[in-house]
């Protein structure tokens, strides 16, 4: 699944190559992808026209702010903001392409720009939604996973208090609470694994036991496994693409991630694998004892 670097760096490259460009059309190839409005032709109908003006990320989610306009008397007149949000779940890609380009079998929803470009949303298992949400309605009533997302690990709001108290909330294991996107906004489980094996940290320990000096490392490692990933354009394990279709290369970085087997690259010990809540985590028993 794509983690925050992974949407942070389609966020950029939206911010790129769509920026005040207007949306003339487009096509919903699987209706289920929409998830508001509920009819296809008014989600389509109402995106028409609307210029993108921004796109923004919260979480794993993307939004995008898109201006309209009417003619009044042959003049145009703004109207409120709306908004679309895309979440691109565990397959999910947005690629800006030319609109010639042979469509790719899982495919499900195109939107056109001038020039004959677009913008097409393409997602094998079928995850990933796409959201209207009309002017003056708030955000979090349509997408209401936003509402339920912890402060983003990049803002000045994610301190080591605001950590520790997360923290403290139920006896479970560290890494099964930092994937818990009420604890910490857009982590997932390669840069849990990563940010737990540079803290020193391992993935069983419960989260209430931490120490303040370890959720002190466990902010830093967190905040700096990210930024190197989004410096590497993200993590491309499976399929994940940028906008323009090339992969990701933090994976090559990896201290623990997908390396079960391989020697530990500071102390040579074999990295281990076990899983935890359903989902896998990698570790050093030597580094992170």
């Amino acid at each position: 699944m794509p983690e925050l670097p992974e949407v942070e760096t389609v966020r950029r490259g939206l911010n790129e190559s769509t920026l005040n460009l207007e949306i003339t059309g487009g096509d919903v190839l699987r209706d289920r992808t929409i998830a508001y409005p509920f009819f296809v032709g008014e989600f389509l109908d109402t995106i028409k026209g609307c210029v993108i003006k921004c796109w923004h990320r919260r979480g794993k989610y993307l939004v995008a702010e898109l201006s309209q306009t009417v003619e009044i008397q042959n003049s145009p007149v703004p109207l409120s903001p709306l908004w679309l949000g895309v979440h691109l779940r565990m397959t999910g890609q947005l690629l800006w392409l030319d609109r010639d380009e042979p469509l790719h079998k899982h495919t499900r929803v195109r939107l056109f720009f001038g020039d004959r470009q677009e913008l097409r949303f393409v997602d094998q298992r079928t995850f990933g939604q796409m959201w209207i949400v009309p002017s003056g309605v708030p955000i979090e009533t349509i997408i209401t996973g936003l509402a339920k997302l912890a402060v983003d690990p990049f803002s000045p709001e994610f301190t080591v208090e605001y950590l520790g108290n997360k923290l403290q909330k139920g006896r479970r294991p560290i890494k099964t609470a930092l994937l818990d996107q009420s604890v910490v906004a857009g982590l997932g489980n390669i840069y849990a694994d990563e940010a737990l094996f540079k803290s020193g940290i391992l993935p069983t320990t419960l989260s209430p036991e931490l120490q303040v000096e370890q959720v002190e490392r466990l902010r830093k490692a967190i905040i700096e496994v990210l930024s190197a990933s989004i410096a590497a354009g993200g993590t491309t394990f499976s399929n994940f693409l940028n906008v323009k279709g090339i992969n990701g290369n933090y994976g090559g970085e990896a201290w623990v991630y997908n390396r079960a087997g391989k020697p530990c690259k500071v102390c040579g010990h074999v990295i281990e694998r076990i899983k935890l809540g359903g989902r896998s985590s990698h570790f050093c028993t030597q580094c992170q004892g």
